[in-house]
């Protein structure tokens, strides 16, 4: 009975444990089970999925950029991406030969694609933005590892986009450009990347346990949505004027840092053209663009390369119209001339009397004019052609701190423009701010110093004057479309407020317009248009070790000045050459932007009789004719004939028909071989000559000069010729001569 009741206990006890067993086995399990469906169900459910369903990206396609006539600025090209579906793969030998080819085609480490031939999937991407010429070499691999290893499935290349810019660095710092993600890094890129961007789509394909795709009827698609299209204001004919003359002045006058031209729609606030020089590459924009900037830095110890070239870098891209502050220096006067219109303190009456020097309060010291002799008394125009800085001190006396700060804020100095770019800075006024300026900070503020504000700001302030006082919201996009073409958005003009009268405007448009007939900014005249413009000369506040300082020279104007189209801002920063005053560095320079957009925007010209007298006419073809004939037909034209050679018919002719020449102009008509062969003169020096003068030295070798740059009267002295002194030129060849007026005179400097 004893053996009877041990069984049983062993008996029991055995149950005891299998049961003990049977839980724990249990419990594994369901520990398993909830570690496998909730700890790493959705790794699992992601890898079965991969297995047995592949899904592909269809890239969207990027919306283009276009100018305000339609021209492509920025669009999206057709490239590749290289897909690998390595979980075709059945031999390491495979791996290893497909990582070596595609590793040469496309420039990749062998190793890296090797670890993607590893990978248990259908869809692996080993390279994106692939050209055509490698789309093709890796197309000639997929055909033969299909024949070699029966796998024409494992490669596959995807169409994809890559950023196009047609114009290359054209408007530049406009546009900006995307970075290899396809993301908007810069400009028009980055201000409307959620609008250019698309959507993707996708294509969701089923696999049988083969991994075969199966039928067509087990595919989704999502087609992708291309990004909306973006018009600009920008004229691609105008930006191309702006920064050929641009790159013309900082060449010639050695500007240190950059130039900025604006122009704008007076009565709009469209921005037509935004030039800022040096820009750089849109297809290339991670290369340097200023090779002395790149020597500079190729010079550096290694430590310090790397945060230089990021500096340089940053610095192009950005866009000094919007994004720099300036002193704007003598220009500024418009708006102070404003001031005194609108409070009473300027009248037609009114007199200043400039002794050369002018202390703004007692204690102070004397601050300079540019002309130290003085200007005596002089009217409110007087004082705007002069520049004189004593007037426009008396002007802002008389105006008030507490009244000229609060134009200095309707005028929009105070916040920044609103313009659709990235980067806009407002101003750095260094008073108090609050209407409760020093005298001196009143005194200095009102010809343009001792605040600095962006050019966008100046142009748009100037613009409000042309405008009969008010002032436009600047824009820069004209319309948004999607891809069929549709119009999502459509900008309109904005009146932001009316910040003066039109009458005050008019009183000011009239000084301007004498000022850029007869003052200090007469090189800014532009032949059969009424110019109204001030010049601007200001300092940096920026010494060197040699006592040199840095300027700011900048012209800002509208015309017609009886009916205000356009306005357009000059300004280069620290030109280094022969001059720094606005009247000889930025004037010019307008002037010469301005002579080819207004008749390109047919803005009909009316000259004076004295214009006609200085035009250039348009020499006839002489050639065929009798030398009597051609003699004749040259006189008649107003032009005079040179006869070269023994022949009796006119065989070629220098300058070419419909040439350019000014009156009295010589026409050179050869009438055999010899003669053209042998006819061969030397450019003399034209610079530093009066047009009579230079006009003269040409006629003497028998050369023709076309005028750039002098007013009606034909005052100016050239400062450089299209031709170099010492060139071989054939008899009656034209060369440009560009002229403009005492560098000294109307500099506006304190």
């Amino acid at each position: 009975m004893a053996n009877i009741g041990s069984n049983r206990t062993i008996i029991s006890r055995s149950k005891k444990w299998l049961v003990v067993l049977l839980l724990v086995g249990f419990g594994l399990a369901i520990g398993r089970l909830f570690y496998f469906s909730i700890i790493k169900g959705d790794e699992l459910q992601k890898k079965a999925y991969s297995l047995q369903l592949r899904d592909t990206t269809i890239s969207a396609k990027r919306g283009s950029i276009y100018d305000t006539n339609g021209k492509t600025l920025a669009q999206s090209a057709t490239v590749w991406q290289v897909v690998l579906a390595p979980a075709y793969f059945k031999t390491d030998e495979q791996r290893t030969y497909v990582a070596q080819k595609l590793a040469e085609i496309l420039d990749l480490n062998q190793n890296d694609v090797y670890e993607k031939t590893k990978e248990n999937n259908y869809y692996s991407v080993v390279k994106r933005k692939v050209e055509t010429t490698e789309k093709e070499k890796v197309l000639k691999l997929s055909k033969e590892l299909a024949k070699k290893y029966n796998l024409g499935n494992v490669i596959e290349l995807i169409e994809d986009y890559k950023r196009y810019y047609p114009y290359g660095d054209f408007a530049s710092t406009i546009i900006g450009f995307t970075g290899m993600d396809g993301v908007g890094r810069e400009g028009i890129e980055y201000q409307y990347d959620t609008q250019l961007t698309g959507v993707p789509g996708r294509v969701i394909t089923a696999k049988d346990v083969h991994g075969t795709e199966m039928p067509y009827k087990y595919e989704q698609k999502i087609d992708a949505q291309d990004g909306n299209n973006i018009t600009l204001t920008i004229d691609e004919t105008i930006q191309h004027i702006m920064e050929k003359y641009l790159q013309q002045g900082i060449k010639q006058h050695k500007v240190q840092d950059r130039a900025v031209a604006i122009m704008m729609e007076v009565k709009t606030g469209a921005i037509l053209g935004m030039a800022v020089e040096g820009g750089y590459d849109l297809n290339d924009p991670f290369t340097i663009a200023d090779s002395s900037t790149q020597k500079e830095i190729d010079k550096l110890p290694n430590s310090e390369k790397e945060a230089a070239e990021v500096e340089a870098l940053q610095k192009q891209w950005r866009n000094k119209a919007v994004a720099d502050t300036y002193y704007p220096g003598s220009v500024f006067k418009v708006i102070t001339s404003c001031m005194g219109w609108s409070d009473g303190v300027i009248t037609d009456s009114s007199t200043y009397t400039c002794t050369g020097s002018y202390v703004p309060f007692e204690g102070a010291d004397a601050i300079h004019c540019h002309n130290t002799a003085g200007h005596g008394t002089q009217t409110y125009k007087q004082a705007l052609s002069n520049s004189c800085n004593p007037a426009f001190m008396m002007i802002g006396q008389a105006v008030g701190a507490e009244k000229f700060w609060e134009y200095y804020q309707a005028f929009g100095f105070s916040e920044k423009t609103g313009i659709d770019l990235p980067g806009e800075q407002s101003d750095i006024f260094f008073g108090d701010g609050s209407g409760k300026m020093q005298p001196m900070d009143l005194a200095v503020a009102s010809f343009g110093q001792n605040f600095a504000i962006t050019p966008i700001q100046m142009v748009t302030a100037i613009a409000s004057v042309g405008n009969g006082g008010k002032l436009m919201q600047p824009y820069i996009v004209k319309e948004i479309t999607d891809s069929d073409g549709n119009v999502v958005e459509s900008k309109t003009p904005i009146v932001k407020r009316q910040v003066v009268s039109e009458e005050v405007t008019k009183k000011v448009i009239d000084a301007m317009e004498e000022n850029a007939t007869n003052g200090s900014a007469k090189n800014g005249y532009v032949a059969g248009y009424k110019v109204a413009g001030k010049t601007g000369t200001s300092e940096k506040k920026i010494y060197h070790n040699d006592g040199s300082q840095e300027y700011i020279a900048s012209f800002c104007g509208f015309a017609p000045a009886d009916d205000p189209q356009v306005c357009l801002l000059v300004y280069f920063d620290d030109p280094v050459g022969d001059s720094y005053y606005g009247s000889a560095v930025a004037a010019p320079v307008f002037a010469n932007i301005m002579s080819e957009v207004l008749p390109y925007l047919n803005v009909e010209a009316e000259y004076t009789e004295e214009e006609i007298a200085q035009m250039d006419t348009t020499a006839e073809n002489y050639v065929g004719k009798s030398i009597s004939e051609a003699e004749s037909l040259v006189s008649s034209g107003g032009f005079t004939p040179v006869v070269m050679g023994s022949g009796d018919t006119v065989i070629s002719q220098v300058p070419t028909a419909q040439s350019r020449l000014p009156q009295q102009g010589t026409v050179v008509l050869y009438t055999d071989e010899e003669s053209m062969n042998d006819d061969v003169v030397e450019v003399p020096d034209l610079t530093n000559m009066t047009v009579a003068q230079a006009n003269s030295t040409a006629a003497m070798y028998n050369l023709n000069i076309s005028v750039v740059g002098s007013n009606a009267d034909g005052e100016g002295i050239s400062y450089s010729q299209g031709i170099k002194a010492g060139s071989k030129v054939k008899s009656g060849t034209v060369i440009s001569v560009n002229f403009e007026q005492d560098s000294n005179y109307g500099s506006g400097v304190m």
